[in-house]
C-alpha cells in the first residue's frame, strides 16, 4: 500500500434475511451466500481475478463445509487460486472477517477483499448422544472388533435412549450454562429495564424496516435469490408491518417464564442469510475509478464479564474505538448496532449516557454520551430484519456505509455484542 493508504469500503450487499424455516430450508449455507458474493460482484463490476482473498464468517459451520468461504467463493464462479478462509466470533463474525481483510490490506499483502459471512438454522448439525457417537467411532476407527461378540462389547454402559435422543441444539454460553435469554432476562432485572421498554424498542424497529421495505430503501442493499425449488426470494421475512407495544406486551415470557420480561416479541429470531462487503486499498479504488461508500477509521475489540455484561459489548468497544480514532462522541452522526434483545438496546443506550457507570466501569472522566433513537437503527435492525449470526455485521457495515453518503455526515459507529461477551466497534468515515 501506498503511505497515508486507506482501507476503502466499495460496496456490500447481501440476501433476503429470512426467519428459519422458509424458503432457504433446502438450502446449504454456502449456496445462499453465493448469491451475496456473485451479486456483489456484479454491482460492483470488478473483474473475478482482480480479487486478493475471501473471509468469511459463520457460527453453526456445517461439518461437510468447514472452511465455507471457500465453497461460497467457488460457488460464485470466483478463480480456484483465490485464497479463502472462515472466522468465527459468534455474532460479530463477519465484523471480525472485515477486520481481518482491512488488516492483510494494510499489511500489504492484499489489495481487494471479499469480506462478510453467513448463516443458517434451518438445517444445523445435530449431534447424536455422546455414547453413541463413541460407539460408532470405537466399531469404524479406533477399536474395530473383529467379531459379533466383540462388537457387542461396545455397548456396554449404554441405554436406549443414547440410541434415539439426540443432543438439543441450544443457544448459550458453555462457560455459564446460561442461553442468551437468560443473560437477557438477569441485565433486565438488574438495570431495572421493563418490558414496556424492550417491546417499545422492538416495536420501533419492526415499523423502521417495513418503512425502509415500503420506500425501496433496503432493495439497493438485497440481492434476490432463486431456490433451488425455482422460488424468487427479494424480501425480507421477518419484520411485522403495523406491530405496537400493546401487541408485544401479551406474549408471555420466553426464558424466565415466571418473572422474565424477554419475549420473543422483544429478541432476535433465527435467521438464515449471508452478506458480502467489498474492501479495497484506496489506491486501488482510485486507479479502478471506484467511488467507495466509506473508508475504515478505527476499530476495537473487547471482553467483558461472562454473566453480568455478556450483551454490553458495545458499551465496552464504543469508547475504545473512538479513541483509537482520536474521535469524540459527539462526531458520530450515524449509529448501527446490532439488536440481539430489546434490552440490550435499552443498556447500550442507558449506560453510555450514565456518569456512574463511564465513570466506575470504564474509565471515563464522565458520560460518553446520549446515542439518540433518530440516529441509531433508522432502517430497522437485528429484531425485525433477522441476525444470522455469521452475515449481521456485513449488513450493518454496508447500511452504515450508505447512510453516510445519504445523510451527509462523516463518521458513523458499527457495533455489537457476542457470545463470549466479546464485543466489537468498527468506525467509518464518509468518502
Amino acid at each position: 500500500m501506498a503511505k497515508g493508504d486507506r482501507i476503502a469500503i466499495i460496496d456490500g450487499c447481501r440476501t433476503p434475511f429470512l426467519r428459519s424455516g422458509a424458503a432457504y430450508r433446502a438450502m446449504m449455507a454456502y449456496e445462499i451466500c453465493r448469491h451475496a458474493v456473485k451479486g456483489l460482484v456484479a454491482k460492483t463490476g470488478i473483474p473475478n481475478d482482480m480479487v486478493d482473498h475471501v473471509i468469511m464468517g459463520s457460527v453453526l459451520t456445517d461439518v461437510k463445509t468447514t472452511n465455507v468461504a471457500r465453497e461460497i467463493m467457488l460457488a460464485a464462479a470466483l478463480p480456484n487460486t483465490i485464497p479463502a478462509y472462515t472466522c468465527t466470533v459468534a455474532c460479530i463474525s463477519a465484523n471480525a472477517a472485515i477486520i481481518s481483510a482491512a488488516n492483510l490490506i494494510v499489511n500489504g499483502n492484499a489489495d481487494c477483499i471479499i469480506a462478510g459471512g453467513v448463516e443458517t438454522f434451518s438445517d444445523p448439525d445435530i449431534k447424536i448422544s455422546k455414547n453413541y457417537r463413541q460407539f460408532i467411532m470405537d466399531l469404524t476407527m479406533f477399536k474395530r472388533p473383529k467379531t459379533v461378540v466383540g462388537k457387542l462389547k461396545l455397548l456396554k454402559g449404554m441405554s436406549f435412549k443414547d440410541f434415539i435422543v439426540p443432543e438439543q441444539p441450544e443457544i448459550g454460553e458453555f462457560s455459564t450454562q446460561l442461553r442468551m435469554g437468560d443473560t437477557a432476562d438477569r441485565l433486565a432485572k438488574r438495570l431495572g429495564i421493563s418490558q414496556g421498554n424492550q417491546d417499545a424498542f422492538a416495536a420501533l424497529s419492526h415499523n423502521r424496516a417495513a418503512a425502509a421495505w415500503e420506500k425501496g430503501i433496503l432493495k439497493k442493499e438485497v440481492v434476490p435469490v432463486v431456490t433451488p425449488q425455482g422460488r424468487l426470494v427479494d424480501k425480507d421475512n421477518g419484520f411485522r408491518k403495523g406491530v405496537t407495544p400493546e401487541k408485544l406486551a401479551a406474549l408471555k415470557p420466553a426464558f424466565d417464564k415466571r418473572y422474565g420480561t424477554v419475549t420473543a416479541g422483544n429478541s432476535s429470531f433465527l435467521t438464515d442469510g449471508g452478506a458480502a462487503v467489498l474492501l479495497m486499498s484506496e489506491t486501488l479504488a482510485k486507479k479502478m475509478r471506484l467511488k467507495p461508500l466509506a473508508y475504515i477509521k478505527s476499530y476495537a475489540f473487547t471482553a467483558q464479564d461472562l454473566w453480568e455484561e455478556l450483551l454490553l459489548g458495545p458499551v465496552f468497544s464504543i469508547p475504545k474505538a473512538l479513541a483509537m480514532g482520536k474521535l469524540k462522541f459527539k462526531d458520530i452522526g450515524v449509529w448501527e448496532i446490532h439488536e440481539a434483545f430489546g434490552v440490550q438496546m435499552v443498556a447500550v443506550v442507558q449506560l453510555l449516557a450514565s456518569d456512574s457507570f463511564c465513570k466506575n466501569r470504564l474509565g471515563l472522566s464522565g458520560k460518553l454520551g446520549e446515542i439518540k433513537l433518530d440516529n441509531l437503527n433508522i432502517y430497522g435492525g437485528s429484531l425485525s430484519l433477522g441476525h444470522p449470526f455469521g452475515a449481521t455485521g456485513a449488513r450493518l457495515v454496508t447500511t452504515c456505509a450508505n447512510r453516510l453518503r445519504e445523510s451527509g455526515k462523516r463518521y458513523g459507529v458499527v457495533a455489537g455484542c457476542a457470545a463470549g461477551a466479546v464485543g466489537n466497534a468498527i468506525i467509518l468515515e464518509r468518502s
